[in-house]
């Protein structure tokens, strides 16, 4: 009698990908659908979409979606929540959408304690729109905006998201993995399902980045891209928790 160890999750709709080849969203997707799976939380789950490579997330998920404006993914999901507070709120969100013109949003819901879960897509490049250069886009990176490399001296460091929205005061669980290898993406599985159960708890704000790649936009393969984030992601954006209220590790 054969015994199946591996299947699409129910939460994870059967259709084609319109992503690059290669690239981690799908890994990401799959992720937070087994973790809504094995909660058992499907049917009261909402997740919000970005505008960005994820801009059709809705279409990959068995549950339901809203589309926010570009950045406000944090400000729908609030206002979902509160009004809906028994549902398992989420938002889907790249490094262009969460943290250039949505970082007011997602300072302000880290900040106030908004009891969503938010994961956070780091692939230090605008995709969708061509290549450009991001708020993460590491130093000397080029991009079709940056074409000689991010040059710190003028256009700024990039920004660490999962250090800087630690530090707000309602954020309860803040902690940063990787999409790169197997190993990492099983600690990945295990953060984002955490992030859920803080929700679950009703303990405030979490957030699981990722570092993901970007092969199309940074114009290497896939296999090369995947030693990019090891080599030159993770030095800059060390992987870790940063932030795990006591009582979290329990649950």
């Amino acid at each position: 009698m054969e015994e199946v160890v591996y299947q699409r999750p129910e939460a994870l709709s059967e259709t084609f990908t319109h992503y690059c080849p290669g690239c981690t969203h799908g890994v990401a997707h799959r992720l937070v659908a087994e973790v809504i799976d094995e909660l058992g939380v499907r049917e009261r789950a909402i997740g919000v979409a970005p505008v960005g490579c994820a801009v059709f997330a809705y279409n990959y998920f068995n549950l339901d979606f809203a589309e926010a404006a570009h950045g406000r993914a944090p400000a729908m999901a609030t206002g979902i929540k509160r009004v809906r507070p028994d549902n398992v709120v989420f938002t889907y969100q790249g490094d262009g959408d969460l943290a250039a013109i949505g970082l007011g949003e997602i300072t302000h819901a880290a900040a106030r304690g908004e009891n969503i879960t938010v994961i956070f897509i780091n692939n230090a490049i605008y995709g969708m729109t061509g290549g450009q250069m991001a708020p993460t886009t590491l130093p000397g990176q080029k991009t079709t905006s940056s074409p000689c490399g991010r040059d710190v001296e003028t256009m700024g460091m990039p920004l660490k998201m999962a250090e800087a929205l630690a530090g707000m005061p309602g954020a309860a669980y803040v902690v940063r993995r990787s999409l790169h290898s197997v190993k990492e993406i099983n600690k990945a599985k295990k953060a984002i399902k955490r992030a859920f159960q803080v929700q679950l708890a009703g303990m405030g704000f979490s957030m699981v980045e990722l570092l993901s790649n970007c092969p199309t936009n940074w114009g290497v393969s896939v296999v090369d891209s995947l030693q990019w984030i090891e080599e030159h992601m993770i030095p800059y954006y060390p992987l870790g928790d940063y932030k795990v209220l006591p009582g979290i590790a329990s649950l």
